[in-house]
């Protein structure tokens, strides 16, 4: 059994001399407000990395939220890591792969967010010097990708249907709910019944404890895909438990920091399904890992998503159109979220996403909407 990733990297991948990193942080508006257990977000912050090497430039995009309330990690402090620490490094080290990236940080405990943003900048620049796309390079197996969409947390019932109906006029090939303690069983019932046999799932993003399973439990009568992270991340053994004790399959999510965490969960029957976010793992590299482990032991997996503009959302549909990714993501159309994207937009069609196929990322950002959006004036960094 190999947990080797299918990543292609053929001769052709050159390696960048990385001349500056700059840092830019922008306000986005969301077309409507977006509530999990966390809290409530009527836009998104977003931390964007370029690189400017010899070869040109690359761009990614830092998952983190404004504050340390779904993880440790939040824009300020990612912020800081990359100015002080790791745009230095990679400075340092100069001529890079992206391969060689998670090696020049290794000195820096954590900050996988951080660490995935440049990362995926310096993987920009490597492939589009290279012309080879974000989903040749990852072994991506479909031209497009089936796509469902996350609903948050609804002030009532009817607004959650009204919400819900769009969706699934738009064509979404799978809903997701948010739930916690007191929105649960009613508004999973009241969606069931609204979209028949739809798959649907669940998102409890770590709200429960251990004494609420006999009440997880009477979600199995609503034929569940599965339900994801109901515990806290550090606690796999309370979800080994819940696993034992309902039909529904369950999923792990912000346990799975890496490849080893989760094989380790995969061996102890704490989940049977993985939802795999870049940007949680230290970057793409890491993510298609993980990939390559669950599918060695046949545990489908999907692509979660974590509000990201068009940048961040071409990285993960190439990434989902990987061979292991059996279930629809939280890939959704760039609309769900953004009246207007950073790149150019992504349409749903047939509820699916078309797998971008130009060099790197296979996006343009729009640095008109990075200057306009900006909350504050460029970072530029150089070796001292």
């Amino acid at each position: 059994m190999t947990t080797t990733a299918p990543i292609h990297t053929s001769g052709s991948a050159l390696p960048v001399t990385v001349e500056a990193v700059e840092l830019h942080r922008i306000a986005m508006p969301l077309v409507r407000p977006f509530e999990t257990s966390f809290g409530r977000q009527t836009d998104r912050e977003v931390l964007l990395v370029r690189v400017l090497t010899d070869a040109g430039e690359g761009w990614g995009e830092c998952v983190a939220m404004s504050e340390p309330v779904y993880s440790s990690e939040y824009v300020d402090g990612c912020d800081d890591v990359i100015r002080h620490y790791l745009a230095p490094a990679l400075l340092d080290a100069a001529t890079v792969r992206a391969s060689d990236v998670a090696g020049v940080f290794g000195f820096v405990v954590g900050h996988r967010m951080a660490k995935a943003a440049v990362e995926t900048a310096v993987l920009d620049a490597q492939l589009r010097a290279s012309g080879q796309s974000f989903g040749e390079y990852f072994g991506a197996v479909r031209p497009e990708v089936d796509c469902g969409v996350s609903v948050g947390i609804s002030p009532d019932l009817d607004t959650l249907l009204e919400e819900v109906s769009g969706y699934v006029e738009a064509g979404y090939r799978r809903i997701k709910l948010k739930i916690k303690p007191g929105w649960d069983l009613e508004p999973v019932a009241a969606v069931r019944a609204l979209i028949g046999d739809l798959p649907l799932q669940v998102d409890a993003n770590t709200a429960y404890t251990l004494a609420h399973i006999d009440h997880l439990r009477e979600l199995d009568e609503f034929g569940l895909l599965l339900i994801e992270q109901p515990f806290p991340e550090d606690d796999i053994a309370a979800h080994v438990r819940l696993a034992r004790a309902i039909d529904t399959p369950v999923c792990l999510d912000e346990s799975i920091t890496g490849v080893g965490v989760a094989i380790d969960a995969i061996e102890r029957d704490a989940t049977s399904v993985v939802n795999i976010k870049a940007g949680r793992m230290g970057g793409y590299l890491e993510a298609v890992r993980v990939h390559d482990a669950c599918r060695d032991r046949d545990v489908p997996v999907w692509c979660g998503g974590m509000l990201e503009t068009g940048l961040g959302r071409a990285a993960n549909v190439a990434l989902a159109a990987l061979p292991g990714f059996t279930l629809p993501g939280d890939t959704s159309a760039s609309d769900r979220y953004f009246a207007e994207d950073l790149t150019e937009s992504f349409v749903l069609v047939d509820g699916r996403l078309a797998v971008p196929t130009g060099p790197g990322s296979g996006v343009t950002v729009r640095t008109e909407l990075v200057e306009a959006w900006a909350v504050r004036p460029a970072e530029f960094i150089t070796r001292a």
